[in-house]
């Protein structure tokens, strides 16, 4: 067997070394480095292993969901129209458009972590800024928080949407960070809220204990009434038997009477019942 030529070799080493991969799920970009052609050429390469030569370069776009969070000396942050500072960590999630990766490198002359960690985050940044500078510290911080990350996720979502960059969510990574007089501020005004709160609920339960009293006395009461208006009916009608009857009196004492005279008696004193008709 012939032996290869020590230049032939060194020669398809030097190919195989020019040769670079573009793995699946990812658009490459081969740009030219030197001279007239610098820019991008006018085709975007798919998957595969394609010759760059020493004058141009490879830039991987990936093209499925990429995650990125700015934190610790990455981390955003902004300020309220009262001029507080506001920060905290923020995440990202996006997509690159396979169809516009020559666009977007065209705008920003940079692969995809650049364009992330450099100018994607500045957006973001600058959205949070604008949105925030109009809104009230205890807005961005309370219950308005959710409503200026939307805000903020429109807004960036609108700027990078033409350059082929999806944006899918934009989110806290972390609790923001406020000057400690704000939180103290924030929570006094929290605590004086709940304060409010138990107050009113011991009035209702107050106002629900005296108007259950009420209705017992009110129950008590009635009750009485008409027992008492029974018996007034009672002795009403029983009286009205007795007008009408007078001698049902005479026949009640008679009914009592033991049988027996008085033991001292007047000259003038009647006998007991002689009056009372057969």
């Amino acid at each position: 067997m012939k032996r290869i030529p020590a230049a032939a070799m060194l020669c398809l080493l030097a190919v195989l070394a020019g040769c670079s991969k573009v793995p699946a799920g990812n658009v490459g970009v081969i740009v030219n480095l030197y001279g007239s052609e610098k820019g991008v050429e006018t085709r975007e390469v798919g998957t595969g292993r394609y010759w760059v030569g020493v004058n141009e370069e490879l830039y991987l776009f990936p093209t499925f969901t990429q995650t990125e969070t700015w934190g610790g000396e990455e981390a955003i942050s902004f300020q309220t129209v009262e001029g507080m500072k506001v920060g905290g960590a923020v995440g990202i999630t996006y997509s690159v458009s396979p169809d516009k990766v020559t666009t977007l490198f065209q705008k920003y002359r940079a692969g995809i972590d650049e364009i992330t960690n450099k100018f994607l985050r500045n957006m973001v940044r600058d959205a949070f800024n604008d949105v925030a500078s109009k809104l009230p510290v205890e807005s961005v911080y309370g219950a308005g928080k959710a409503d200026l990350l939307l805000a903020v996720e429109k807004r960036v979502r609108d700027q990078v949407a033409p350059i082929g960059i999806n944006i899918e969510r934009i989110y806290y990574a972390s609790d923001l960070v406020l000057p400690p007089q704000v939180t103290q501020s924030l929570n006094a005004k929290i605590q004086a809220t709940q304060m409010a709160e138990q107050r009113r609920n011991e009035v209702a339960q107050a106002k629900a204990e005296a108007d259950k009293e009420r209705a017992r006395a009110q129950g008590e009461a009635d009750a009485k009434l008409t027992l008492a208006t029974a018996d007034a009916k009672a002795i009403e009608i029983r009286a009205q038997a007795l007008r009408s009857n007078p001698d049902v009196v005479t026949l009640n004492a008679v009914e009592k009477w033991d049988g027996k005279l008085p033991t001292y008696m007047g000259s003038g004193s009647p006998l007991p019942f002689i009056g009372i008709s057969k």
